[in-house]
């Protein structure tokens, strides 16, 4: 309406969709449609939507606007911020992206409320993540909310939270080499998780829950957490 020409590519949902040949596809279909250094990405969707369409528009002539429209919580409360992008080799998960900060995030929390309970729960995983490694009090926010119905009358402080912790983290290590790799707490053994079930078993935010408490566990057989975190 406002007089822009939009054009859009839909592929499908999931980690299986985040390759080279989607990567490639899309590409395909941006030189199709003339699109310019002019023109800009958005990306309406998940975290594989966000990683996907921010590595196209990194890497298209050496780097188009993006603009990140997250519609899920894991996406909104972390994939949408920080400037990571990536997609899947056989190899393994995200190992070929870069880092490329998005021109703006924008988040509607209204797209919560049709999100599934095993993705809404997925989502929590990282709030969870940033209660543990940063915010002690958002930690006890979560312990003490009673089901979905009360942490969605919240959800926008919620969010909010996630994402400025975000932002000092990154602004302070904006490529990964220090501080921000706090940010990947739970993440090592959930990588193991998703790997070995093909990204197809377990969602990210599953694989995350359960790294996080093998680290926690690890961490107390070496004395180095107090006993009891893990529990």
């Amino acid at each position: 309406k406002a007089g822009y020409r939009v054009h859009s590519f839909v592929f499908p949902a999931g980690e299986g969709s985040k390759n080279l040949s989607t990567y490639a596809d899309v590409l395909h279909f941006l030189g199709e449609h003339r699109f310019s250094r002019s023109d800009v990405v958005v990306a309406l969707g998940g975290c594989v939507v966000g990683d996907l369409a921010g590595f196209c528009a990194s890497t298209l002539f050496r780097g188009v606007d993006v603009i990140q429209i997250p519609t899920t919580l894991l996406a909104q409360v972390d994939s949408s911020v920080g400037g990571k992008t990536a997609i899947d080799v056989p190899q393994g998960k995200n190992l070929v992206g870069t880092f490329y900060q998005p021109k703006q995030v924008i988040i509607d929390t209204e797209t919560l409320k049709t999100l599934p309970g095993k993705e809404f729960a997925s989502g929590l995983a990282e709030v969870i993540k940033y209660g543990a490694i940063w915010d002690k009090a958002l930690f006890s926010r979560l312990e003490e909310a009673e089901g979905k119905d009360a942490l969605l009358e919240n959800i926008a402080d919620i969010v909010f939270t996630c994402c400025d912790i975000k932002r000092q983290v990154v602004e302070k290590d904006e490529h990964d080499t220090g501080l921000r790799m706090i940010l990947n707490f739970g993440h090592t053994a959930g990588r193991i998780v998703e790997k070995a079930y093909h990204y197809t078993g377990y969602t990210h935010g599953q694989a995350v829950a359960f790294g996080m408490i093998v680290a926690s566990r690890l961490g107390e057989k070496m004395g180095r957490t107090a006993l009891g975190t893990a529990e």
